[in-house]
């Protein structure tokens, strides 16, 4: 004990040194490493607690060496943790509930051949460890505000993510060693270019009411995550805005942006860029060392996604990466994310660009507007050139940092049969998933992905 005390006169000693301290030390989240993350490792020694973000060197426990780990980075004695160069991962925001259902199948239910498998039938135990050993060094999450108040149909779709889910699935990802992607919502259901609509309980709120709620949520959301040691790393301040965000009922001003390049006021941009402002403040103020990202999805229309991120600079809206979706059934082959891409490049030299959503069918089509099946067949095999081909175009970009499939985890095996109304997890397959729903098994695709960070 009196060497602890030690450590801790010769860290006081040290705070002057705090603003050059690397993240990995913030046990307590505050955003810099100092005497509180001392004092904080320091009680939890005392009382005999436990925190995963405090066990700093990885061993399993919180004792003196996390302590001197600490003082070390306080000296600059440990290295900072460089950026991974590429993201490689996927949004798997259902996990938990697909779990749950596993879970509730072997135990209610007796059914033993249920969850996540390899592709040599070895079943997963811990998906998120065993995807970090498939290459994966991050994972994205979806936050709704109140989910509860989502469509039963929309619920059944996967609107489920509260507060509690993510926080979560997000110190999972982190305790994995993984990087985290928190991709705010501000809606009660899903958000998408066609659907963009404010949370029931801000919905009479005027317009500076609504930006200060903006900033308070963010804020709120962020301290919590960080308490619950799921810190993020790159932050979506909205999901695919390429029409605004937080529209109110059709017919008022709120109802902005719907038609943004052709009747779309000037007001309606001032406006939309307050909303991201104030999400975007509260980002650096809570994780200061986090990454903003504004997530599009134009990419069949460069010059649309031109004019989207020209009024951001406009309107000194504050990001650092332009996030993109790319689902080829909806936007086209490769040729069409190639002029995207080039123009982005071109245009914005400071930005880098990630994925942020990808996905093809290994079975049955997704029935959007471009047949794509000449190109990549709707199959095991088509699914898997697809992402070879995919991952070979990004890496022409030095600009394109990152890639991420959605929804990789869905995977209803064994959850069918007569207990299908107790035990489904998605009304509907999504057939682009990464494991596959009659055998429980990872797709080829899977094992294909970790080709985009080596």
């Amino acid at each position: 004990m009196r060497k602890i005390f030690k450590q801790l006169f010769l860290a006081l000693a040290l705070t002057t040194l705090s603003a050059n301290a690397a993240v990995t030390g913030d046990v307590n989240g505050d955003g810099s490493v100092n005497i509180s993350d001392v004092n904080f490792i320091i009680n939890l020694i005392l009382e005999g607690e436990y925190g995963t973000q405090a066990d700093l060197n990885h061993d399993g426990t919180v004792n003196i060496s996390d302590l001197n780990t600490i003082i070390g980075i306080i000296l600059g004695d440990v290295p900072q943790e460089e950026e991974p160069a590429r993201l490689v991962g996927g949004d798997i925001s259902m996990l938990t509930k697909y779990e749950a259902h596993y879970k509730m199948a072997r135990e209610r239910y007796n059914i033993s051949n249920v969850g996540y498998y390899d592709n040599s039938g070895t079943r997963i135990d811990e998906l998120i460890s065993w995807l970090k050993g498939q290459g994966w060094n991050a994972a994205r999450v979806r936050l709704f505000v109140n989910p509860e108040n989502a469509s039963h149909e929309h619920m059944e779709q996967g609107v489920i993510q509260n507060l509690d889910t993510v926080k979560v699935l997000g110190r999972r990802i982190k305790e994995a060693g993984m990087k985290f992607m928190l991709d705010f919502h501000y809606s009660d259901t899903w958000a998408d270019p066609a659907s963009q609509y404010t949370p029931a309980a801000w919905a009479s709120l005027d317009d500076d009411a609504l930006v200060q709620q903006v900033y308070e949520y963010t804020r709120d959301c962020l301290r919590a995550l960080k308490e619950a040691g799921a810190t993020p790393d790159y932050i979506q301040t909205g999901n695919e805005i390429s029409y605004g965000m937080l529209w109110g009922p059709v017919g008022t001003p709120k109802d902005q942006l719907i038609q943004c390049f052709s009747n779309s006021s000037e007001a309606n941009w001032a406006r939309f860029a307050r909303l991201l402002t104030a999400a975007g403040n509260a980002c650096r103020e809570e994780c200061p060392d986090a990454k903003i990202i504004l997530h599009t999805e134009r990419v069949p229309r460069p010059s649309t996604l031109q004019g989207f991120y020209n009024y951001m600079k406009n309107h000194d809206v504050d990001y650092d990466i332009i996030g993109l979706s790319y689902y080829p059934y909806y936007h086209g082959l490769l040729n069409v994310l190639n002029t995207a891409l080039r123009t982005l490049q071109a245009s914005y030299p400071d930005k880098d660009v990630m994925i942020v959503e990808t996905g093809y069918s290994y079975e049955y089509d997704m029935g959007g507007s471009v047949d794509c099946s000449s190109t990549w067949p709707i199959s095991q095999q088509g699914q898997r050139q697809f992402t070879i081909d995919l991952i070979n175009k990004l890496k022409e970009f030095d600009n394109v940092k990152g890639l991420f499939w959605w929804f990789p985890e869905a995977n209803e095996y064994g959850l069918g049969g007569s207990n299908w109304s107790t035990l489904h997890v998605n009304a509907n397959w999504y057939n682009a998933g990464l494991w596959n729903h009659k055998s429980g098994r990872a797709l080829p695709a899977l094992s294909e992905l970790k080709n985009f960070v080596e």
